[in-house]
């Protein structure tokens, strides 16, 4: 009586493992979440270039971002130098900080003017990257 229990239990294993299976790949539904969720920043004169790949910056940044012009070029400057010290600081700490959260250092010089826009999406990308995974970089962060 205990086989026929072991062996009609690795007949329904079996079953149950060998149901039909398709080969039919079913589309991805995309639930509010942007396609192509990647941002280039690139600026070929000063020959650098700052790609943003993070699933929903696309959408955060086209529905809950300040609109651009809210903020002056310097005011942006300035919060990004502190930002960007705190997050390479963070970098330099994977024992106390997460490697997974703050994988790259990033080269961000004050002494050259990147321009309004690329400031403006590092800027939003810091608020949103504080916001979505409940960091604090450096003082006041807007929850917009």
């Amino acid at each position: 009586m205990k086989n026929f229990v072991y062996i009609l239990a690795i007949l329904c294993t079996i079953i149950a493992c060998s149901t039909a299976k398709t080969n039919a790949i079913e589309p991805v539904k995309n639930n509010g979440v942007a396609l192509n969720d990647t941002v280039r920043i690139a600026n070929d004169s000063l020959e650098y270039e700052v790609i943003i790949i993070d699933n929903g910056f696309s959408t955060w940044l086209a529905s809950r971002a300040f609109p651009r012009n809210y903020h002056s070029q310097s005011y942006l400057e300035s919060k990004n130098i502190l930002y960007v010290n705190e997050w390479n600081n963070r970098v330099l700490q994977p024992q106390r900080y997460s490697p997974n959260l703050y994988e790259m250092n990033i080269n961000y010089n004050p002494a050259i003017n990147y321009g309004y826009e690329v400031n403006y999406l590092i800027y939003n990308y810091m608020i949103y990257f504080q916001n979505t995974y409940k960091q604090k970089l450096w003082g006041y962060v807007p929850s917009r």
